[in-house]
């Protein structure tokens, strides 16, 4: 994870949209949300807007659409692919939580597609099961814009937040000591992630 933070830290403008853009995209769109930190990456181009290195509002407009853009192309994928999808290994692990974002989708339909946006397990995985399910692409695609504008606002603006700590921190005590800082915001904001996602498996 500090090397991801490392790295995205030091790039600078084109860059950081494309890299924090293609990293979103890829978590949504190729069932690989759980090895790809699209959230994080999103809180770290934040990061970046703040430090100087890129714009908040090209930062924002990016990750906004490479979410809406990455689930419609999982919604593709589950909805040509259809059940084959879920006996790849991957996914053959996780069959109970499949189970339970299938069920929220039966039983709330769109906004299951919406809440699942906030969620890293339901963010891989809901595109491609509402694809499979046949909701229609117009529905799907309303709820996963709205799901993909909040979310990728209040991620992006969250890391903006974190840089600005970040800028203090290095401009008193130096780079090392801002990395840390930084690296110590993203595992936070991971583990209330985490925290917060075993709970509602709990409820």
């Amino acid at each position: 994870m500090k090397g991801l933070t490392d790295w995205l830290l030091g790039l600078h403008g084109i860059a950081v949209y494309g890299m924090v853009g293609l990293l979103v995209f890829a978590e949504d769109a190729l069932f690989v949300g759980f090895v790809l930190p699209g959230e994080t990456a999103a809180v770290l181009g934040g990061v970046t807007a703040a430090l100087g290195h890129a714009s908040l509002p090209i930062v924002l407009v990016v990750v906004i659409l490479a979410a809406i853009l990455g689930d419609t192309v999982g919604y593709e994928v589950g909805r040509y692919f259809g059940p084959r999808l879920l006996r790849i290994r991957a996914l053959s692990r996780h069959t109970g939580r499949l189970d339970a974002a299938r069920k929220q989708l039966a039983e709330r339909g769109g906004t299951a597609v919406f809440l699942g946006r906030f969620v890293a397990f339901f963010r891989a995985t809901m595109p491609a099961l509402a694809g499979m399910s046949g909701m229609r692409y117009l529905k799907f695609l309303a709820f996963n814009a709205a799901g993909g504008a909040v979310w990728g606002t209040a991620v992006v603006l969250l890391g903006y937040l974190a840089g600005n700590s970040y800028s203090k921190v290095e401009k008193t005590f130096g780079r090392a000591a801002a990395l840390v800082v930084a690296g110590i915001v993203v595992v936070v904001i991971v583990a209330w992630r985490i925290r917060k996602h075993r709970r509602e498996r709990v409820a």
